[in-house]
């Protein structure tokens, strides 16, 4: 039965295929497609009517219709949504929203999940991750196991949102999803979405020792934490001697590179596959679809119109954007979408690089919030994740987690950046890593290069070796122990790292 199951899952997923490859040769027309029915569908709502949506003719109308957004210019008419007004930004009541608290910021942001972005954009989503999953998986046979997913929780009882369902999108997904797929999913549904995430990870952890799992999907922060719970039950050495048949890691939320030499301790095996993925509360935008590389598939059709703002415009009060026909490989971009969720011209805050056009695909280089240019070195977190990897492989450690902030000039002292590192098996030689880390930012970003030439503008990075346990207890301090929650790596300001050195 499981083997039948596997052929119908295979020729399924032709469908997929087929309209992946449609955007594949005309993105510039889908895309326009798409943009054209998202504002052709709110065109009766407050902000179409606000806006002149009616108006619309052609997609070079659109920069000129209405400002750039962020949360700040919306979240009083999310408010309004959340609690039972309708046609505001999206026809009709719209009942789910996407709880999104984010790295950059201690306040909430409640994303709306309309059914078509639910249909189109995450459900969609998730059958061109398995397209993909099938098609660089020798002898996929995921479907006759069970996947876990690591997701959140919701609730639909909140007194101040009365109708209204709030929590993580990987929960509202979850409780959406298909009967028939919930039956391939491990563990049951009331397991999956608890609320109190620590107590999920000790049942999943103790219950998914003797079922046949195939694939795991989630943050790879969260996913290292239950595999080391497993393996501690367990007794094994690595993960494949607990599951043989796991073929799958679906990753995404965070930079899988820091990661990847440690999950290979964990999935000894040069068949095993990891693909990553770009979804997130706003939308599903990004799926890896060739494991030998590492970029993802920019997906078009799924209900997101995209703009891009060139790196030298973040900082404007009015930035410029440009569309995806204008876009350069290997610049720095941050993301802005309209969507079917009623987002207009929305700044998700990520930011990307493009690496090939037609098809377009992308790798994430950070968030616009998350980087460090107090003294004009422009570090991302890309840079900082590619010399972090380097350096753990010359020393043979490996990384948990690690966060970055400058120092800042005092009187007559130099600036610099501080370091705190977690690693599982610390170095040996703590200063000779700081040097060798410094020397590896060096060959990443020329502009910290610049500035670190001969001491002049930036001394040596400082490092600091956190304790085991460090960061999860301060993430769990700040009530940011989840599927979705991230440690900020990056920030033009001392106020994480500070926090974060009351706990060493």
């Amino acid at each position: 039965m499981s083997q039948l199951l596997n052929v119908l899952w295979s020729q399924y997923l032709k469908l997929p295929r087929s309209e992946m490859k449609k955007f594949m040769e005309f993105p510039i027309e889908v895309q326009s497609n798409q943009l054209k029915k998202i504002v052709k569908a709110t065109e009766q709502t407050e902000w179409g009517i606000r806006y002149g949506f009616n108006k619309y003719k052609k997609t070079s109308d659109w920069k000129n219709m209405l400002p750039l957004q962020d949360y700040e210019s919306i979240k009083h008419d999310i408010h309004r949504m959340m609690t039972g007004e309708q046609n505001v930004l999206w026809p009709g009541r719209i009942k789910y929203y996407a709880k999104s608290s984010g790295t950059t910021s201690d306040k909430s942001k409640y994303i709306p999940i309309t059914d078509p972005n639910h249909k189109d954009c995450h459900t969609r989503g998730g059958w061109r991750l398995l397209a993909a999953i099938y098609d660089n998986v020798k002898d996929c046979k995921i479907i006759e196991g069970k996947s876990i997913l690591l997701s959140g929780s919701y609730s639909s009882d909140l007194p101040e949102f009365p109708g209204s369902t709030v929590g993580d999108v990987s929960a509202i997904i979850y409780q959406r999803i298909n009967p028939l797929a919930v039956n391939r999913l491990f563990p049951e549904k009331e397991i999956a979405l608890l609320p109190d995430f620590e107590k999920k990870l000790d049942i999943i952890a103790k219950e998914s020792i003797h079922a046949d799992i195939r694939m795991v999907a989630g943050t790879p922060t969260w996913a290292v934490v239950l595999f080391k719970k497993i393996l501690e039950q367990t007794g094994k050495q690595h993960m494949l001697e607990v599951w043989p048949k796991m073929q799958v890691f679906v990753h995404g939320a965070v930079s899988f590179v820091p990661y990847r030499e440690p999950f290979r301790e964990f999935f000894p095996s040069d068949s095993f596959t990891y693909i990553e993925t770009y979804n997130a509360s706003e939308g599903y935008f990004a799926v890896q679809n060739d494991k030998s590389t590492h970029d993802m598939l920019l997906l078009l059709d799924n209900g997101v119109f995209y703009e891009f703002i060139p790196m030298e415009e973040w900082d404007k009060e009015n930035p410029k954007t440009i569309f995806l026909e204008e876009v350069e490989l290997d610049k720095n971009y941050a993301m802005v979408i309209t969507t079917n969720s009623g987002l207009f011209r929305y700044k998700i805050g990520d930011t990307v690089k493009f690496t090939q056009k037609y098809p377009y695909k992308i790798v994430i280089t950070g968030r616009t919030k998350q980087f460090i240019n107090v003294f004009g070195e422009e570090v991302m977190v890309a840079n900082t994740d590619a010399a972090l990897t380097t350096t753990c492989a010359e020393f043979g450690v490996n990384m948990v987690e690690y966060t970055v902030a400058p120092i800042f000039l005092t009187g007559s002292g130099k600036g610099g950046h501080e370091w705190i590192i977690e690693f599982e098996n610390d170095p040996k030689d703590p200063d000779a890593f700081a040097r060798a880390l410094d020397a590896n930012l060096k060959k990443v970003n020329s502009d910290y290069e610049a500035k670190r030439f001969n001491d002049l503008a930036l001394e040596r990075l400082k490092l600091s070796i956190a304790p085991k346990s460090t960061f999860f207890n301060w993430m769990k301090s700040r009530n940011k122990i989840g599927a979705q929650q991230k440690v900020p790596r990056l920030a033009n300001h001392r106020e994480y790292l500070d926090e974060l050195k009351k706990f060493i």
